[in-house]
């Protein structure tokens, strides 16, 4: 399978290298920084520096084939997926983005290929596995789903490192929330919803953050009292967060956030993903509770120095299964995929969503 895959970054290169090790797929990578693209000179792949501002350029570059990975920035989605409709490319993306998903679900209508968003930890994962446990109740009560990209030894005031893109994190911190509340569709307001819990003996806060959820409030509408996602946290981020976005009001100048943000917040490749979800209903007459939990550790790559980080394994494990799923005709083959159309034990099972149960914890990385 012939795969165009945009973005050189951390996570576009675990991606390149999960498929290209797989041996069933032909990968050229597509980046504006030639900087990026020399970085994967030692696998087994062909590149591309094209500017993806550029329409015509960027259509040219992904023409002829079978389908196109999105890794790039989540404002970029739609040109990307307008891009790949007009050269009848499949498309999939990482993007958490909800107004970019809602865009890509109308192109998608009636179209000769297919297109799944949302193909990562959260929104991706984390509702493979609520729809799964959903479908083992005679009735739902509530779902909520918590998901933490932490770092594994967090020193400073926000007790956070810099794990993934800055753009979709702040992204997530200031855009409203969808959940379901007391049966109905609703928006909740972002770092809203506090609470906290302890996993391992560890102690953790969650709040409401922005595109988790994906597709699931409309495929369980009506069918769920209570639905939500938040993010997880050491106790004290939100607060900090909170004073910046809100009191220091740079929610209205986000750019500015940013800047600071990679300036100030350094970068980790030692950090854990938290998955924690849970569902309560009615089955047998009995009203009981079903929980996913897993921890996923930074670890090495097979047969290289350097380490992959907890998000790169969980992300690029994420799409990579995807499009394994969708190549193996395991998923709908045109149309808008929701990704609660995958089962957890096909994923599980998968080659590369096999990650999710196998990682294992480094305690020091140098």
């Amino acid at each position: 399978m012939k795969i165009a895959l945009l973005g050189a970054g951390h996570i576009g290169h675990t991606i390149a290298r999960l498929l290209v090790e797989s041996g069933d797929y032909q990968l050229t990578v597509v980046d504006q920084s030639k900087t990026s693209l020399d970085k994967l000179a030692k696998l087994d792949v062909n590149t591309a520096v094209v500017d993806t501002s550029n329409a015509s350029a960027l259509e040219a570059a992904i023409k002829g084939h079978d389908a196109v990975i999105n890794a790039l920035p989540y404002h970029l989605a739609i040109r990307i997926a307008t891009a790949a409709k007009n050269v009848g490319c499949h498309y999939f993306d990482l993007t958490e983005d909800v107004a970019a998903t809602k865009a890509i679900m109308a192109m998608a209508e009636g179209a000769g290929t297919a297109f799944m968003p949302q193909c990562g930890l959260a929104p991706g994962f984390i509702g493979i596995v609520a729809h799964h446990l959903a479908q083992g109740f005679d009735s739902l009560d509530e779902i909520k789903m918590r998901v933490g990209a932490l770092p594994a030894f967090p020193t400073n005031a926000l007790k956070y490192n810099l794990t993934w893109s800055v753009d979709g994190l702040i992204n997530e911190y200031c855009h409203p929330c969808e959940a379901i509340h007391e049966g109905a569709m609703t928006a909740m307001l972002p770092l809203e919803g506090l609470e906290h819990f302890s996993l391992d003996g560890v102690e953790y806060e969650a709040f409401n953050t922005s595109g988790g959820l994906g597709t699931l409030c409309e495929t369980l509408s009506g069918k769920v009292r209570n639905l939500d996602y938040k993010s997880v946290r050491y106790p004290g981020h939100r607060a900090l967060m909170q004073f910046l976005l809100s009191e220091l009001r740079l929610a209205s100048d986000q750019e500015a956030l940013k800047d600071i943000m990679r300036k100030s917040v350094p970068t980790t490749m030692q950090d854990v993903v938290l998955v924690f979800v849970t569902v309560s209903g009615m089955r047998g007459g009995a009203y009981v509770q079903e929980v996913f939990a897993r921890k996923i550790f930074a670890q090495r790559a097979s047969g290289q120095a350097e380490a992959v980080s907890a998000i790169q394994i969980t992300t690029a494990a994420g799409i990579c299964a995807a499009v394994d799923l969708f190549r193996t005709g395991k998923l709908p083959q045109r149309g808008f995929i929701r990704q609660e159309q995958v089962a957890l034990p096909d994923f599980l099972a998968n080659r590369f969503g096999i990650a999710y149960e196998q990682s294992r914890r480094i305690e020091s990385i140098s």
